[in-house]
């Protein structure tokens, strides 16, 4: 097994310890601390604009991407303004497309500057190493992985041999787990908070249901990642 490979196996298992924590603090958070009146006021703008809204919300998440702001934290309010259904659709579009152009401005336009940022890098010299034998099916392991960056990765990417449309195909299908899981976490605070896209008050039994969802779509999150790292370990 390579150091890379024992990095990774190392750090996936606080990773999603993380992610699990971060989810109860947010759903508690917003519970506890009075979040509805300014989750409101930050979403109410994107939501009022009606059919508008999905294009508003895509197309600032593209931004976000080329612009290397958290992607995790509109995902989740797509959870809050859309509901996990539609808001997982619309996270799956605005990242993949965000994902490429960055991946684009990453292979024609900064290549030097990002070539520089990842100079000696020992995580991305495995991973375009990896890509150089194994192509998009690095991608598609590396997305289902939370131990690489979202946001430099889309560039970094541009600087390895995958072609556009294995990058692009392969990024969409690795982000789908996660994506699912962070909406999911988003709906259920927005609830919480008062800010849900149902609107409609919810019983114990509702409660009940989305918590054993929710704990389902970690597991598959988890799940996923962990046969990601396990092949990452066997291709590098």
């Amino acid at each position: 097994m390579s150091s890379f490979a024992s990095r990774v196996a190392g750090l996936l298992r606080p990773k999603f310890i993380l992610i699990v924590l971060v989810a109860i603090a947010i759903l508690y958070g917003a519970h506890r601390l009075g979040a509805g009146p300014m989750l409101k006021n930050a979403l109410d703008w994107i939501r009022g604009l009606g059919t508008l809204a999905p294009v508003a919300f895509i197309a600032i998440y593209i931004a976000a991407c080329v612009l290397f702001l958290p992607g995790s934290i509109l995902t989740i309010g797509a959870g809050v303004i859309f509901g996990v259904v539609r808001g997982s659709i619309y996270v799956s579009i605005a990242a993949t497309l965000g994902a490429t152009a960055a991946f684009i401005v990453g292979r024609y336009f900064a290549r030097d500057w990002i070539a520089k940022k990842l100079e000696g890098n020992a995580k991305f010299k495995a991973i375009d190493e990896a890509v150089g034998r194994e192509g998009w099916k690095i991608v598609i392991l590396t997305r289902l992985s939370p131990v690489f960056p979202f946001n430099l990765l889309n560039y970094a990417y541009g600087l390895t041999r995958v072609t556009l449309r294995d990058y692009f195909f392969a990024s969409w299908a690795g982000m789908i787990p996660g994506t699912i899981l962070y909406v999911y976490i988003g709906s259920l605070s927005g609830d919480l908070a008062g800010a849900g896209s149902s609107g409609a008050a919810r019983t114990p039994a509702g409660w009940a249901l989305d918590a054993v969802g929710l704990i389902a779509t970690i597991a598959v999150v988890v799940y996923t990642a962990r046969i990601g790292a396990r092949a990452l370990r066997e291709k590098t």
